[in-house]
């Protein structure tokens, strides 16, 4: 009975010593940080401002020209026959419709080369992570980018300067 006694001090004992070296395997690192300060971040943020500046340029290009075709129609309304005139703003609200399917296909473009562009760039950054993790015996990352989950990290170890090394830049 007294050996069970000590087996069971000695057994919680040693639970409560792995408890506080595996909370000594904690890392923190704010993702949105390292995300933003990733060269290939900064490089599709440029490229996809340029697509934009292009996909902008030629909406506004239409737009110009349906501004001019609608006051053209609108100066001759009065010399033109009524259906002339119908006819006239059915082209205007097709030509509207065209901008704005314009603007649609912007956005899902952009979209859909963020979503392919960003992957590659948040993959690498998980895996620097991992690496940087792991050679440091860390257990768990935890995110402390705000509106992650953690609040409180000041005694944590922050390992972004080392996945930033990590990385390379």
């Amino acid at each position: 009975m007294k050996h069970l006694k000590t087996l069971l001090l000695v057994a919680i004992f040693t639970i409560g010593l792995g408890g506080v070296a595996n909370a000594q395997k904690t890392a923190h690192i704010n993702t949105d940080k390292l995300l933003a300060e990733m060269p290939e971040t900064k490089a599709l943020k440029a490229e996809l401002e340029r697509l934009q500046k292009t996909y902008r340029d030629d909406i506004e290009g239409m737009f110009k020209k349906l501004e001019a075709k609608v006051k053209k129609y609108e100066a001759e309304s009065k010399s033109q026959t009524q259906e002339t005139n119908q006819q006239r703003a059915l082209e205007v609200q097709q030509d509207r419709a065209r901008i704005a399917q314009a603007e649609q296909s912007m956005n899902q473009e952009m979209g859909k080369k963020y979503q392919e562009k960003s992957l590659p760039i948040l993959k690498k950054a998980e895996d620097a992570i991992k690496a940087v993790a792991a050679e440091k015996g860390i257990i768990y990352v935890l995110d402390a980018a705000p509106g992650k989950g953690l609040i409180v990290y000041d005694k944590g170890e922050d390992i972004f300067p080392a996945v930033k090394a990590k990385l390379g830049f």
